[in-house]
C-alpha cells in the first residue's frame, strides 16, 4: 500500500539550488509557511558538492565589485567563510543545509522528486512528489508555487508556455540574434579537481575515452592553472603553506556537450555518458598527449552529475531581452539585477571555434518582477535560468548569483502576497516589495530606503569620531554599499589603544522602539565564493572579512537611563537584526569595541523601528 501524506503550505518551492534556497528562506523569514522540495540529498544545485561550480554574478569575477550580490546569498557566503577556509564543498553543503533547517517556518524535503502537478483555471493546486529514502508519497498544496527546478519542470507539468533555442532577430530585434530561430543551446558540463603531488603520477583511464588532439583543443586552455598573474611569483612551497596542500586546478567549463536531439532534457543521461568519456579523455590528453606541465598532477575528484546551462525558458509576463541587458535598462518593477556579460557557449565539439563568445555588459541592468511571473497563471513564479528571458538575455541572467537574488525576490513577494491575502501575484504592491528587499540587504540600482517607519532617519546622529568622506549622515542616506565611488558609509577614525567608538541617535520625543538593524561593511571588493579554482582561491583572504564589526553593544535609553542593553559578540554577518521588548526611548547608543582586524569601524546603515 502506498504511504501517502497530504500537506498544505503558504508557499511551495520546487528545486533546492541557490535560487530555490534563497526563495524558501526569504519567504519563511517574512512569515510564510514554506516547503522546499529538492530531488537531491544536498542543496545548492550547480554550487553543491555534487557539481562544484563556483558562484558567479553581476560583479563578473570582481571586474565590477560594487555590484556584488548582498542579501541571503552574501549571508551564506559569510557563514561559509566563518567555518570553511579550506574550500571544502562538503562543509559548504552543511552550511546550506543548516541555513534551511534553522528557519522555523521552513520544511525541507530532500531526496524528493516532483512527478506530477495539478492546476485549474490558471491556478496551480498541488504537486505530487516521492521521497526515495522514506518511500513516502506527498501531495502538497499551497497558495503560491515557485518553479526553481532549472528545467522549468513544474511549469511544463501544468502546461505553461516555454521556449528553447534562439529567437530570430525579428522577434526582439536583438543585435546578436540569428536571422532564423534555431534550437542551438548551451550544453552540460562535468568538472574535476586535480592536485600537484610533488612527484610524477601516472594516469591510466578507468573508462573508455574520447581521444583528443592538440589541434582539436587549440582554442581551449588545458594545462594546470598555475601560471596566472596572481600566483606566478609564488613558489610551490609558498602555495602549500597558504592552502595547506598543493596548487589546485578545477577542471574546465568547456568540457561541455550540447546534445543532438530536439529536447536536451531527454538527452541528459546520454550526455552524461559522453561527458564521462570526454572528461577522462581530456585528462588523458593532458597527462599522456604531450607536454602540458601536468606530470605531477593527480585527479582526486571527478563529477558524475553534469551541471546544466540551458533547456526550457518559461514565457512570463515580460521577456527580458538582449537590448534590455546591453542598454542597462531600468524597470519600474525591478526586483533584481544582473551584470554578467552575455556569455554564449559553443560546446566541446565545435573545435574550430572558441568555447564561448561574449558581448560585454556595461554596469548593471534591472530584472523586472514580471519576468518571474508565469504567463497565464495567478500563483506560479519561475526563477533561475528558466525565468522569462530570451536566449541572449538568459546567457547573462543564468549565473547563480543573479539567480539567487531573483529567488530572494520571489520568496519575499510570495510572503507579502500571502500576508496580504492576495489571490493573484500581479496584485502585489511593487514599492512595498522593493522596500522589503532593500530592508533585507538586497541591492536594487537607483532605489533607496524610503521606509517612513524607520525613525533613525529623523534622529539627531552624533559619533565620537568620523573620517572625512565617511560622515554619520551616510548612515541614513538609504544606500548600503559603495556606488560610483560614493562611500555611503560611516567610518570612525583609526582605532587607538582599543578605545571604543560610539554612535548616538537622539529623538525629539520618547518613541516606542521594537527593533534595530545594522548593515556593516563585509568588503565587497574581495572575493568570498567557495571554488575549486586555484586562481579564485588566491584572490581571497583567510577567515571572516576584517572590515566587519565583531563586538558591539546597543543601549536603549530614556533620560540617560539604560532601559535595555544588548551585547553582540563574534558577529560575522553584514546584516544584523536585533529585537527587544517594545520600550519607550529617547535615544539609542551603539558602542563598537572590536573588528575582525580592520583599524576602524565601518557601518553602512542603521535602521530603528
Amino acid at each position: 500500500m502506498k504511504n501517502l501524506k497530504t500537506l498544505n503550505f503558504d508557499f511551495a518551492v520546487i528545486g533546492g539550488g541557490l535560487t530555490g534556497l534563497c526563495a524558501a528562506i526569504s519567504a519563511a523569514r517574512n512569515g510564510a509557511k514554506t516547503v522546499l522540495i529538492h530531488d537531491r540529498p544536498v542543496l545548492g544545485g550547480n554550487a553543491s558538492s555534487e557539481i562544484r561550480m563556483h558562484v558567479c554574478g553581476a560583479n563578473s569575477n570582481m571586474k565590477k565589485p560594487e555590484l556584488t550580490e548582498g542579501g541571503i546569498l552574501n549571508e551564506l557566503m559569510l557563514d561559509n567563510k566563518r567555518v570553511n577556509d579550506s574550500f571544502n564543498f562538503s562543509i559548504w553543503d552543511a552550511v546550506l543545509f543548516n541555513a534551511a533547517k534553522k528557519e522555523k517556518n521552513l520544511t525541507l524535503l530532500l531526496n524528493t522528486a516532483m512527478y506530477d502537478a495539478k492546476s485549474e483555471d490558471g491556478i496551480v493546486k498541488a504537486v505530487e512528489c516521492y521521497q526515495l529514502t522514506t518511500e513516502i508519497h506527498y501531495k502538497i498544496s499551497a497558495k503560491y508555487f515557485a518553479d526553481c527546478t532549472g528545467n522549468g519542470t513544474l511549469c511544463a507539468f501544468v502546461g505553461a508556455p516555454f521556449k528553447t533555442g534562439s529567437e530570430s532577430k525579428s522577434e526582439y530585434y536583438e543585435p546578436h540574434a540569428p536571422e532564423t530561430a534555431d534550437n542551438k543551446r548551451m550544453g552540460n558540463t562535468l568538472l574535476f579537481k586535480a592536485v600537484d603531488r610533488g612527484h610524477k603520477v601516472e594516469f591510466v583511464p578507468p573508462v573508455d575515452i574520447i581521444h583528443f588532439t592538440e589541434e582539436q583543443l587549440k582554442f581551449r586552455k588545458h594545462a594546470p592553472d598555475i601560471s596566472s598573474d596572481i600566483i606566478k611569483n609564488i613558489t610551490p612551497e609558498e602555495l602549500r603553506v597558504m592552502f595547506g596542500g598543493y596548487a589546485q586546478d578545477y577542471g574546465y567549463w568547456w568540457i561541455e556537450i550540447c546534445g543532438e536531439k530536439e529536447n536536451i532534457i531527454e538527452e541528459y543521461e546520454d550526455i552524461r555518458d559522453q561527458l564521462v568519456a570526454a572528461i577522462y579523455g581530456v585528462w588523458d590528453h593532458i597527462k599522456n598527449g604531450g607536454e602540458h606541465g601536468a606530470e605531477n598532477y593527480e585527479l582526486i575528484w571527478v563529477g558524475m552529475l553534469p551541471g546544466v546551462r540551458e533547456s526550457r525558458r518559461i514565457v512570463c509576463d515580460y521577456i527580458l531581452n538582449e537590448n534590455d541587458v546591453l542598454s542597462s535598462r531600468s524597470f519600474d518593477d525591478k526586483v533584481a539585477y544582473g551584470g554578467w556579460d552575455i556569455d554564449v557557449h559553443n560546446g566541446l565539439f565545435a573545435f574550430d571555434k572558441k568555447p564561448s563568445f561574449i558581448y560585454p555588459v556595461d554596469g548593471a541592468y534591472d530584472i523586472p518582477y514580471r519576468s518571474y511571473c508565469v504567463k497565464g497563471f495567478k500563483n506560479l513564479f519561475v526563477g533561475g535560468r528558466c525565468m522569462g528571458a530570451s536566449k541572449l538575455a538568459m546567457s547573462s541572467t543564468r549565473v547563480m548569483g543573479t539567480c539567487a537574488i531573483g529567488g530572494q525576490a520571489i520568496g519575499t513577494a510570495a510572503a507579502i502576497l500571502v500576508l496580504d491575502k492576495s489571490e493573484d501575484m500581479r496584485c502585489i504592491e511593487i514599492e512595498k516589495l522593493q522596500q522589503q528587499l532593500l530592508k533585507d540587504d538586497c541591492y536594487l540600482p537607483n532605489l533607496i530606503n524610503t521606509d517612513e517607519s524607520d525613525i533613525a532617519k529623523n534622529a539627531k546622529i552624533t559619533a565620537t569620531s568620523q573620517a572625512i568622506g565617511y560622515e554619520v549622515e551616510n548612515l541614513v542616506n538609504g544606500v548600503t554599499r559603495q556606488i560610483n565611488g560614493q562611500s555611503n558609509a560611516w567610518h570612525s577614525c583609526s582605532i587607538k589603544d582599543n578605545i571604543p567608538e560610539e554612535l548616538l541617535f537622539e529623538f525629539e520625543n520618547k518613541t516606542e522602539i521594537k527593533n534595530l538593524q545594522l548593515v556593516f561593511d563585509s568588503d565587497f571588493f574581495t572575493e568570498k565564493k567557495i571554488t575549486l579554482s586555484s586562481t579564485r582561491q588566491n584572490q581571497q583572504k583567510i577567515g571572516v572579512p576584517t572590515d566587519l564589526v565583531c563586538d558591539f553593544t546597543v543601549e536603549f535609553l530614556a533620560e540617560n537611563e539604560v532601559l535595555e542593553k544588548l551585547k553582540i559578540r563574534d558577529n560575522y554577518h553584514r546584516l544584523v537584526k536585533l529585537e527587544i521588548t517594545p520600550t519607550l526611548c529617547d535615544s539609542v547608543k551603539i558602542t563598537f569595541s572590536k573588528t575582525w582586524g580592520c583599524d576602524c569601524f565601518k557601518v553602512f546603515e542603521v535602521r530603528i523601528y
